[in-house]
């Protein structure tokens, strides 16, 4: 019986698949970096927190601001577009965090950082150039407005699972630092300089974010637990935002804590969109009673996610907690509601 030959391969057929394979992998590990993996020490909670402290200490410099153009640009329909940019924004987020959450999976997290971080702040030059531009782009910017996802994730990397709760609150009250000062200081350099002035250092401030994770971030997520082929490519079960909607309804305890989340989320996110432009708008709020009154809201969220909240899950349990934070947030919301005076 004739025994046929395995056939073999012309050396320079081989060379070039090897050369072709070394090409992908070096595609594929520019991809996965993004940027050259560089950073300042190793990765922390800190690195995470300066990039959410300057993100919205940008944007925080502006509250006076953005209220000024939307008023100018939309007069006849401040609160109505105000809310169509808003919703818009929050609508695009929802459909692309779980997207951008599973490509940082594979290719790291100090690229959706820069990535997120600049879409983000991108239109705050425009708000005197084209402020028709400029609320564009404040919607589509929703696509990546989801810094928090990352850099949750981030933190997530670089905690262990004792240690996390506590990082996650560093992470909120430092958002909350953020709007403490900002608005105050927008304010005072508005007053003392320009509007064009606070857009101009608003934007420093961002680019400022931008240079932080370029130079100064070092990825996180540690390069085995990565997918190691080319081929490796994310489900659309992980890229479908309600895919996680569908898992929490197999148990009951996650569904009644998601729905009471989305309870507390949807009143807090309507007052929050169009809070600050119905007290400068209606109530007649000067720039500078908007901005001290941010800064005491923000002083003590500060307060009671880091040092109050710590005692009162200690003291009251977390059951018992969350159920006074709802009772306090009822009446806030009711306070803001019917309040007429503008003590």
């Amino acid at each position: 019986m004739q025994i046929s030959k395995i056939p073999v391969m012309p050396k320079s057929i081989t060379s070039t698949k090897r050369k072709s394979r070394h090409l992908i992998r070096g595609i594929k590990n520019s991809l996965q970096d993004g940027i050259p993996n560089t950073g300042i020490g190793k990765p922390s909670v800190y690195h995470a927190l300066v990039v959410i402290f300057l993100e919205f200490f940008s944007w925080g410099l502006l509250t006076s601001p953005i209220i000024t153009v939307l008023n100018e640009t939309f007069p006849d329909h401040t609160f109505l577009m105000n809310g169509l940019v808003q919703g818009i924004k929050g609508i695009l987020s929802f459909f692309s965090a779980p997207f951008i959450g599973a490509l940082s999976d594979v290719w790291g997290r100090k690229s959706f950082l820069l990535v997120t971080v600049f879409f983000t702040c991108m239109p705050i030059p425009l708000m005197r150039i084209s402020p028709w531009w400029y609320f564009a782009l404040i919607s589509i910017s929703g696509i990546f407005s989801v810094t928090f996802s990352v850099v949750f994730a981030y933190v997530a990397d670089v905690t262990d699972e004792k240690e996390r709760s506590a990082a996650y609150g560093l992470v909120s009250a430092t958002f909350a630092a953020s709007l403490v000062t900002s608005p105050a200081i927008g304010a005072w350099l508005e007053q003392r300089y320009s509007e064009t002035f606070v857009i101009a250092l608003a934007t420093a401030v961002a680019l400022l974010d931008v240079v932080f994770i370029l130079v100064a971030v070092p990825e996180s997520l540690p390069e085995k637990l990565r997918p190691a082929a080319w081929e490796s490519t994310i489900s659309w079960e992980q890229a479908d935002p309600f895919s996680s909607l569908r898992k929490v309804s197999h148990d009951r305890t996650i569904l009644l804590l998601c729905f009471m989340v989305f309870l507390s989320y949807l009143p807090e996110a309507g007052q929050y969109s169009c809070f600050f432009v119905y007290l400068r708008l209606v109530k007649g709020f000067s720039k500078e009673s908007i901005a001290y009154f941010i800064a005491m809201v923000g002083t003590l969220s500060c307060i009671a996610q880091t040092a109050l909240l710590e005692v009162m899950i200690k003291s009251l349990g977390h059951k018992h907690t969350i159920m006074v934070g709802l009772v306090f947030q009822m009446l806030q919301l009711a306070w803001y509601g019917v309040g007429a005076a503008t003590w």
